[in-house]
This record gives C-alpha cells, sequence and structure tokens, in this order.
C-alpha cells in the first residue's frame, strides 16, 4: 500500500549554507516538474522577514540553480517562515500554530548535530511530531558512540519508519545503476564471485581543494567525510546479495548484511595523506593531522568474496576529478599463450562521475603471428549525467515516504563499525604535492597490480558522453 504524501515542509537552517547551494534550488527544480505543491514553512533566526528569505531564495536559485520567473513565483507564493531561536519553547508553539490542519509535515533538519536534541524535544513537546517524517543529513555521527547518541536523541519522539537519513551521492542516477546491472543481468550472477574475480578497486578523486572551507575538513577529513558513507554504500550497491523483494527494508538488510561482513578497518589497512598547504587553509590548525586522502584495503568476509581484495583511494588534489569503480577479472588459463606473462584481464569499468559510462575491457589478439593480445573496450556506453539532482529526487522521495535510497540505523551503525577503530589511531599522515595520485606510501596497499588510473583520465579529451 503506498505511503501517505507529506503536506508540508518544513526547512530548519533555511538561511544555512546547504539550504543556499542545494535545498532551495531542488525545490525550485520540483516546482518547475510539477512535482512540488505543498506549502514550505522556513525557520530562521530572529530579525528575518518573509521578504528577505524569498529574496535570499530567489539569489540562491540564480546562483545554483536555473531561475525561471514563472516558476519561482509559484514557490514563493508557497513559501512562509518562522522565526525565533531553537532553545526556546515559543519558538515551537508558533511552528504548531502555522502548521494548523497538516497532518504529515516532512520535517528537514538541515542543521548542525549538536541542534537536533532541542529541535526533536521542542518538536515533541509542542505536539508536531506526530505522523511526521524527518530528514537527516550526513554525516551521521562523528563514530560509532556518536552515531548511536543521535539515534538515541531521535527515536524518542520519531520512530525508524519516520527517519531519513539523507546521503545526496545515493540520490544520483549513476550510483543507483550499479543496483540495477548488478542484478538485472543474467550473465553477471556466474562470475561475480571469488571464482572469478581477482580485484576491486573505487577511486574517487576531486583536484579540488577544500575551497575556503578548512574549519569544517577539520571536523571531518576524508575518512568521515566520504568513506564511511558514500564511498561503503558504493561498494554494498556493487557486491552485495540479492535482495528478498523490491522494497526498502529488503534492500537495506541486503546492505546491512554486507558491511557487517566488512572486517573493521586496522591501521595496517589505511595510509593517510595531506595535500601540500592544506595547512595554510583558513581555519585549519598549523599542525593538522586531518587527512585530505586515504587509501584503504578492505576484506569481506564471505562465502562470495573472501581473499577478493577491495581498494579504495578517495582525496582532493589529486590529478583529476573522477569517481569509478574497476572490477578486474583473474587472468584465463590456456595452452594457446603464456597467461602469466600476460598482466591484461578482463574488467568491468564504472563511471560515476563526472563522465557517466559502463565499460568492459577483454582481450583481442595482435595481428602476427605470435599469440599476443592487446586490451580492447568491448562494450561501451556513454550517457547523459543526472537529469534530476539527487536533492530533487531525495526530497520526492522522502515526501512520498520512500526510504529506499535512506540509510538506516542499523546501516549507519554498520558502517561505522568498518572505521571505528582508525579514527584515533596516531598512524602518520603523508604528505603529497597537488595534482598527484596522493602519497607514495598509498601505492603500497595495491602493490600485486597497482591502481588502475580512470579511463577518464586519457578519454575525457578524445570521447565525450553521446546525447
Amino acid at each position: 500500500m503506498a505511503e501517505p504524501l507529506s503536506d508540508v515542509l518544513v526547512l530548519f537552517g533555511a538561511t544555512g549554507d546547504l539550504a543556499y547551494k542545494q535545498i532551495l534550488p531542488a525545490l525550485h527544480a520540483m516546482t518547475r516538474s510539477g512535482h512540488l505543491n505543498i506549502p514550505i514553512i522556513g525557520m530562521v533566526r530572529g530579525g528575518w522577514t518573509i521578504e528577505q528569505l524569498r529574496a535570499r531564495a530567489r539569489e540562491s536559485i540564480a546562483a545554483h540553480g536555473d531561475l525561471d520567473t514563472e516558476t519561482f513565483d509559484r514557490l514563493s507564493a508557497r513559501l512562509s517562515c518562522v522565526t525565533g531561536d531553537y532553545q526556546e519553547p515559543a519558538t515551537f508553539d508558533a511552528l504548531r500554530h502555522t502548521l494548523g490542519s497538516a497532518e504529515r509535515p516532512l520535517f528537514y533538519l538541515a542543521i548542525p548535530p549538536s541542534l537536533f536534541s532541542n529541535v526533536v524535544s521542542g518538536l515533541a513537546r509542542s505536539g508536531s511530531e506526530a505522523h511526521a517524517r524527518v530528514i537527516v543529513e550526513k554525516p551521521f555521527g562523528r563514530d560509532l558512540a556518536s552515531a548511536k547518541e543521535l539515534n538515541a536523541i531521535i527515536h524518542r519522539s520519531f520512530p525508524e519508519s519516520a527517519v531519513y537519513r539523507i546521503d545526496h551521492f545515493l540520490g544520483k542516477e549513476p550510483v543507483q545503476n550499479l543496483l540495477y546491472f548488478r542484478f538485472a543481468n543474467t550473465f553477471l550472477e556466474p562470475i561475480w564471485s571469488r571464482d572469478y574475480i581477482d580485484s576491486v578497486q573505487i577511486t574517487m578523486a576531486e583536484a579540488f581543494d577544500v575551497q575556503g572551507r578548512g574549519r569544517f575538513y577539520e571536523e571531518v577529513g576524508a575518512i568521515r567525510d566520504v568513506f564511511q558513507n558514500h564511498i561503503l554504500q558504493i561498494l554494498a550497491l556493487l557486491v552485495m546479495e540479492q535482495p528478498a523483494a523490491d522494497d526498502s527494508n529488503a534492500i537495506d538488510a541486503a546492505k546491512v548484511t554486507l558491511l557487517e561482513a566488512i572486517r573493521p578497518l586496522r591501521p595496517t589497512d589505511v595510509v593517510r595523506g595531506q595535500y601540500r598547504g592544506y595547512r595554510l587553509e583558513d581555519g585549519v590548525a598549523p599542525r593538522s593531522r586531518v587527512e585530505t586522502y586515504m587509501a584503504a584495503k578492505l576484506e569481506i568476509q564471505n562465502h562470495r568474496w573472501a581473499g577478493v581484495p577491495f581498494l579504495i583511494r578517495t582525496g582532493k588534489c589529486l590529478a583529476i576529478t573522477a569517481t569509478e569503480v574497476r572490477v578486474r577479472l583473474k587472468r584465463p588459463t590456456s595452452l594457446l599463450f603464456d597467461a602469466g606473462a600476460n598482466s591484461h584481464r578482463n574488467e568491468f569499468c564504472f563511471g560515476l562521475s563526472p563522465d557517466v559510462f559502463l565499460a568492459l575491457t577483454a582481450q583481442a589478439k595482435l595481428p602476427g603471428e605470435a599469440m599476443i593480445g592487446e586490451d580492447v573496450r568491448l562494450v561501451e556506453r556513454r550517457c547523459r549525467a543526472d537529469e534530476m539532482e539527487p536533492y530533487e529526487r531525495l526530497l520526492g522521495d522522502a515526501m512520498r515516504g520512500d526510504q529506499r535510497l535512506f540509510a538506516s540505523q542499523v546501516g549507519v551503525e554498520a558502517a561505522w563499525r568498518v572505521v571505528d577503530g582508525i579514527l584515533k589511531s596516531n598512524e602518520p599522515v603523508f604528505e603529497y604535492d597537488r595534482g598527484s595520485w596522493g602519497p607514495a606510501e598509498g601505492a603500497a596497499l595495491a602493490a600485486t597490480g597497482g591502481w588502475r588510473e580512470p579511463i577518464v583520465a586519457g578519454d575525457r579529451a578524445k570521447a565525450k558522453p553521446r546525447k
């Protein structure tokens, strides 16, 4: 049975950075496509007026979206605001009055986790939480203990079925395609295991630095910012077992089972790095040990994947900006040529960003008498990037009560267990040059076959996505 639609959206942090860059442009896009037909209440500090909030929304959409005057007028007409302090009961009494006859509000907590307790308790005290849903932004906690504490705070007023932990990366079409590709192709299942797969590499590289967000990055670092959430979610979608059904509970259960099978990381499994000049960024400590790069070698302790190395790397100020997944198959056994001397292998490559593609590398014989082969890109499909931005998709899903692209409490805690043991370790942080692939020490984790350079690095200049 379909879940009832939310009938009002309440945006806490309506004047904040996240709302300015992502949420307000997404609401504009939803209005234009006809997917937003409910009132929007912005929670703002004292001193703000509705005229100022509407002006900021217009500025936001002009800077980060595609401003359409007629669409914005419709969005603006639905926008109202409640002013006050989150620590004052009167603020939530005013919100309850503004909600009026709304029966199923959707609360978006685009605020620091330190404010969650005040907001959740204020909503409950005023009676605003009944039959409501709540969206919570990542990072959900700083470690396993704080994630459990946040869950306990939220569950004082909201059952797990009403909580939507948002990770915008899961809203990207190419990431969803991993799940589709994994289970929609019958040829894949017989080879998608340790019997045929030699190794898996995931690269999430960014060529830019912290872009003025040094103070924020000092609080998170690469492990908390992308590895614990984005990358582990990609990994789960790629190698989990088939869900028992096409619903949020079954899909989440399959992901959790996979995450719980990952052996928790040890310091020897990880290399940390920091780009030269990071300590000169505004808000960064002069002797900061926060990692802007991390490489890790994961082991999945189940029958399907035992013994297969999963190599992960992510970082800022790397050679290019690209997110790719490489699945390398084992060498064939053949009497026709010396497989041991042949370094080429079959490989699946998934380009997730900025170029979106699926490629299969196979072997073909070079002309001549010798049985020598070369890599051939046997299958390649390039497509346009998302037509719907992640926040637009995820907001729509939350309004419909669809949790398939959101993280559960057990899923979040399972992901934290993977990294919890290395968060406070005192291992060295190696410096690396801007524009490189990170510190030399990171290469040792992939010593058997080396890191695979993203396909887009060599192809971007000569291959453009087809429309």
